[in-house]
């Protein structure tokens, strides 16, 4: 009879994207390079990606650099508003702001956002069926990354909103089945050299 093991899961921002979205900059190409080698020896089980040309292109790049290990594009792993709070949900001194952030949200990207947030929740959180620990990379957007910390910390839904990551910055999340979630790096961009850091945050924001 097999149990419950280990989850590892690997959360990467795609890589600084061209204005049009159509793929990635130079800047771009050389962080999804980077952050490949990086994970060269994780025993990853799956790279998963999302569609859209700067997910699918920097998880190519990364691909490069492993040794047999499956490339799966996920819709999962789109870009998308996961979860959109009513306004008496949000702490009061900040509610406008994040309203204003949220308002051209549609309802059709509404409702889309939450059916595959919740997809997301059940495809890639918690322990895994077997005796072996699995370590899984997903390669997608801000908005998710943010979800899967968020739902990790057992914190509000609304509080996906405010957690920010860098282009090619990784965020590693153990999920062992007989405790909490851990979350162990997040926005972590060490195998980034100064001069890539930091890329999709305002400059005031860089540490």
């Amino acid at each position: 009879m097999t149990g419950k093991a280990t989850r590892y899961l690997y959360l990467a921002r795609h890589g600084e994207a061209l204005a049009d979205e159509s793929g990635l900059t130079e800047v771009g190409r050389r962080q999804a390079g980077l952050l490949g080698r990086r994970l060269r020896g994780v025993p990853l089980a799956a790279v998963h990606h999302g569609p859209l040309p700067r997910a699918a292109q920097t998880a190519r790049l990364v691909h490069e650099q492993l040794e047999n290990v499956p490339l799966l594009p996920s819709d999962v792993a789109d870009d998308y508003v996961p979860y959109v709070p009513p306004a008496d949900e949000l702490p009061s001194d900040h509610a406008d702001f994040y309203l204003r952030f949220l308002a051209d949200t549609t309802d059709e990207e509404r409702e889309r956002g939450a059916v595959l947030a919740g997809q997301a929740l059940d495809l890639f959180t918690g322990p895994v069926d077997g005796d072996e620990d699995r370590h899984e990379l997903v390669v997608t957007h801000n908005f998710l990354v943010a979800w899967l910390v968020r739902d990790a910390l057992h914190a509000p839904k609304w509080r996906w909103l405010g957690l920010n990551h860098a282009n090619a910055a990784l965020t590693v999340i153990r999920y062992p089945p007989d405790r909490a979630p851990a979350v162990l790096v997040t926005n972590d961009m060490r195998h980034l050299p100064a001069e890539l850091r930091w890329t999709g945050f305002p400059p005031e924001s860089h540490v």
